[in-house]
C-alpha cells in the first residue's frame, strides 16, 4: 500500500496541499496565495490558469517536502471554495471567461428577476454565473448547445486538470450550493436549467463524495493516483470534525464563520435563516446539513490589522484582549457586510460603542473578538432550534481564528456549549483526506479514523445560564442598533 494521502485544499484566497500518515499526522504542505480581481464594483474575478498552476506547483512541494515521489500516494481528495463558476472549451480546455468567484453579485438583477417568476436562485450561488458567462463570451452559447462547453466548480476544473481531461465530475456537497440541484432527486433541476439556458450536457456528472472516480494522468503528476474524493469545504471540515451523526455541529473560522448542523438523510428547512445542503452523498446515501453564517468573523481581526493599525498579526489580538480584564463597556457588533443567520440582513452595519477617554486599543481588540463570539453564538442558537435532536455534546472548531484562546472562552462563555478544538485546524483538508483514504481502503471504516483525529484543547464555560440569557439579551439591543431598529 502507498504510504500517505494527499489533500488539496482551494481556498478564497490559497491553495494549501497537505500530505498525511496512516495514523491521521501532518507529514508536509505547501501553501500559495491566489490572486483575485475586482474589475467593478461587486465583481470578483479569479484566473483558471494560475490557479491551476499554483495547484499543481503546491502538490508537487508538498509530495516533495514529504520526501516522497507521486507513486507513493494512495489517493488524492479535493475541497474548495464552493459557488465559484467556471467555463471551459471542451477540446482545447481553454478557459472562456475568468472564474467568477462565489462572492460576485453581477447577477443580483437577472436573479432578483427570476425570484419575481417564482424561481428562487441566490446571485452567490453558481448557476446564474454559468449562465451570464454563456450570455456575454461571443459564441459560448452556440457552443454550449452543440456539447463543446463545460461548466463546472472549482473542483470540477482541478478534476479536470489532474486527469489530463478524462474527469469531469461534482459532488452533491457542491452541487447543492449551485442552485440548480435537485434536493430530492439528486440530479440536476431539468426544469431551472431550461430556465437558465444551461445545456444539461455541459454539467459536470454528480458522482460520489468519497469514491474513486479517476486517476491522475501520469504526464500531469508523474504517476496515476486515484482521485478518490471531492467536497465542498465547510462539508468536509464536518467530515474531517467526525460530525457524523444527527444534531452535531462544527464552526469553522475564516474570513466568515461558518457553522453546520448533520440533519441526517433527510432535507430540513430552516425559518431561521439557514440553509439547506448537502453534507455527503456516499453509497449509502445523501445526509443534509444546515449552514448558518456570521457574515464578519477573521476579516475583523484584519480590520484591526489593515483598517485601524491597531494590531500588526492577527495572533497578537489574543495577546492584547488577555492584556485587560475586560473591555471597560465597549462592545462591537461586527457587521462589517451585514449580517448572516438568523437576520440575512445585508443593509446592517458595524458599529462600536460603550467608548471611554479610557479606552484603547486593548478594550477594542476585545470587544471586536467579544462580538465575533456573539455572534456565533447567534448562529448556533438558531441552529440548535432547528436541529431534529439535541446532540450537540461539544460543540468542536476550526479555522484559522480558532487558534485564538481568548476567543474561544468567549464562545464557550455565550454558547453555554463545552467547545473542543483539533490539533490539526485546517479540517477540510482532513475531511478531503479521510474521504479519499476511505474510498481506497487506505483507512478501513469510520471507526478507524476516529481514532486519528486528535484533540488539542477543551474550553469550558464560565457562565450560568441566567447571566448568559442577560449577556444576550443586551447584545441583541446592540444588534437592533446596527439594524436601524433602534
Amino acid at each position: 500500500m502507498s504510504s500517505h494521502v494527499l489533500a488539496i485544499d482551494e481556498g478564497g484566497t490559497g491553495v494549501r496541499a497537505y500530505v498525511f500518515a496512516h495514523d491521521g499526522s501532518e507529514v508536509s504542505s505547501a501553501y500559495a496565495e491566489i490572486g483575485l480581481s475586482c474589475p467593478r464594483p461587486g465583481w470578483v474575478e479569479h484566473d483558471p490558469l494560475a490557479l491551476w498552476e499554483f495547484t499543481l506547483a503546491v502538490t508537487n512541494h508538498a509530495i516533495a517536502r514529504a520526501g516522497l515521489a507521486p507513486h507513493d500516494v494512495h489517493a488524492i481528495g479535493i475541497t474548495n471554495q464552493r459557488a465559484t463558476a467556471l467555463v471551459w472549451d471542451a477540446d482545447s480546455g481553454a478557459p472562456l471567461y475568468p472564474a467568477i468567484g462565489w462572492q460576485d453579485l453581477r447577477t443580483v438583477a437577472e436573479c432578483e428577476a427570476l425570484g419575481r417568476r417564482g424561481y428562487v436562485i441566490n446571485p452567490m450561488q453558481t448557476a446564474s454565473k454559468w449562465a451570464w458567462i454563456l450570455a456575454n463570451v461571443p459564441g459560448a452559447r452556440e457552443r454550449a448547445a452543440a456539447g463543446k462547453i463545460r461548466l463546472g466548480t472549482i473542483d470540477t476544473w482541478i478534476s479536470w486538470k489532474l486527469s489530463g481531461g478524462a474527469s469531469h465530475v461534482t459532488d452533491a456537497s457542491n452541487a447543492s450550493c449551485t442552485g440548480v440541484y435537485d434536493f430530492f432527486g439528486h440530479g440536476w433541476d431539468a426544469a431551472l436549467l431550461e430556465t437558465l439556458d444551461l445545456p444539461p450536457a455541459c454539467l459536470p456528472t454528480i458522482v460520489p463524495t468519497s469514491g474513486v472516480v479517476a486517476t491522475t494522468a501520469t504526464s500531469v503528476l508523474g504517476a496515476a493516483v486515484p482521485l478518490a474524493a471531492r467536497a465542498g469545504d465547510q462539508q468536509a471540515a464536518m467530515f474531517g470534525q467526525l460530525r457524523t451523526e444527527p444534531g452535531m455541529m462544527k464552526i469553522t473560522y475564516g474570513t466568515a464563520a461558518m457553522m453546520d448542523l448533520n440533519v441526517g438523510p433527510s432535507i430540513r428547512l430552516s425559518p431561521r435563516g439557514a440553509f439547506p445542503l448537502v453534507l455527503w452523498g456516499l453509497d449509502d446515501g445523501v445526509t443534509y446539513c444546515l449552514e448558518g453564517s456570521a457574515v464578519t468573523a477573521g476579516a475583523a481581526v484584519q480590520w484591526l490589522r489593515d483598517g485601524l493599525g491597531l494590531i500588526s498579526d492577527p495572533a497578537e489580538s489574543e495577546a492584547l484582549a488577555t492584556s485587560v480584564s475586560d473591555s471597560g463597556g465597549a462592545w462591537c457588533v461586527p457587521a462589517f457586510q451585514g449580517l448572516g443567520t438568523p437576520y440575512l440582513d445585508v443593509s446592517a452595519r458595524a458599529l462600536i460603542g460603550g467608548l471611554s477617554r479610557g479606552t484603547g486599543r486593548a478594550e477594542i481588540v476585545r470587544a471586536v473578538l467579544e462580538g465575533v463570539a456573539y455572534r456565533c453564538a447567534e448562529v448556533i442558537e438558531a441552529l440548535r432550534a432547528d436541529s431534529p435532536t439535541d446532540n450537540v455534546g461539544v460543540l468542536r472548531v476550526d479555522g484559522g481564528a480558532s487558534r485564538n484562546d481568548f476567543l474561544m472562552q468567549c464562545q464557550a462563555d455565550t454558547t453555554g456549549l463545552v467547545i473542543e478544538r483539533p490539533r490539526i485546524v485546517d479540517a477540510a483538508s482532513l475531511g478531503a483526506a479521510y474521504h479519499a483514504g476511505l474510498a481506497t481502503g487506505f483507512w478501513r471504516d469510520r471507526e478507524e479514523v476516529g481514532r486519528c483525529w486528535q484533540r488539542d484543547r477543551l474550553f469550558e464555560p464560565r457562565t450560568g445560564e441566567d447571566e448568559r440569557t442577560a449577556m444576550l439579551e443586551r447584545w441583541r439591543r446592540r444588534v437592533a442598533l446596527a439594524r436601524g431598529e433602534a
